[in-house]
């Protein structure tokens, strides 16, 4: 998955990716609250972490605005030195998910992320994915069209999986390379544009059909319902 966090101590955002990078996450991390506003309007992110008092914004204030932006779907954990019942009432009414205190203790760290990402991403646990005429089946790591198996390579595959398990989300392009390549791979961006126009060609997904991968200009892709037979 992948975590930012927004804290103004370096040290609390290495300790952050040390011990996120051990459970297979790519971490983001961010000094102030200006430099994550500039990063969530062309990035996407799985969960987000945040400081209560930041050089430049109050946690409790950068959450409400990401809220009224973005809406409910992403997981936010306020981690702060504050810990009076007001202050942990506060953060939630503001729209965060879950509230820790500092020093974090790495365990329970990792069971609060966990838990958060379970939650509002679940992961499938059937060992066939119907979306319509398309089926995925995850044994076998194959995709069927129509009942007909389609030749796919596997990051097509892992691609397509993506985009059907998120669909209507907009996915940045650097989301999308980290979960399909991993977040320490070089992959170029017209290599994720090749996959795209590949799956979109492959999986037959044009307007007449109902769904589409959407490009959306400096940000990323999303896969969504249209209306069958529109132009």
């Amino acid at each position: 998955m992948r975590i930012a966090a927004v804290d103004d101590d370096p040290l609390q955002l290495e300790f952050y990716a040390r011990v996120l990078d051990t459970q297979g996450h790519g971490f983001h991390g961010f000094a102030s609250g200006a430099e994550l506003r500039r990063q969530w309007r062309r990035e996407t992110f799985d969960l987000l972490i945040v400081d209560w008092q930041l050089p430049d914004a109050s946690g409790p204030a950068l959450v409400a605005e990401f809220r009224a932006q973005f809406g409910a779907a992403m997981p936010i954990l306020f981690i702060t030195h504050r810990d009076s019942e007001a202050d942990i009432v506060q953060g939630l009414a503001q729209g965060a998910d879950d509230y820790m205190t500092k020093p974090v203790r790495v365990g329970e760290l990792v069971a609060r992320v966990t838990a958060l990402l379970r939650r509002a991403w679940p992961a499938p646990a059937e060992e066939t994915l119907d979306f319509g005429r398309y089926r995925f089946l995850a044994a076998q790591r194959a995709l069927e069209m129509d009942g007909v198996r389609l030749e796919l390579t596997g990051r097509e595959y892992d691609l397509a999986l993506l985009l059907f398990s998120n669909l209507g989300r907009l996915l940045s392009r650097d989301h999308l390379r980290e979960a399909v390549w991993g977040h320490s791979a070089e992959v170029v961006s017209r290599t994720l544009d090749t996959h795209i126009s590949r799956l979109r060609q492959l999986l037959d997904l044009h307007p007449a059909s109902g769904l589409v991968i959407t490009a959306v200009y400096g940000i990323g892709y999303r896969l969504e319902n249209v209306a069958a037979g529109a132009t």
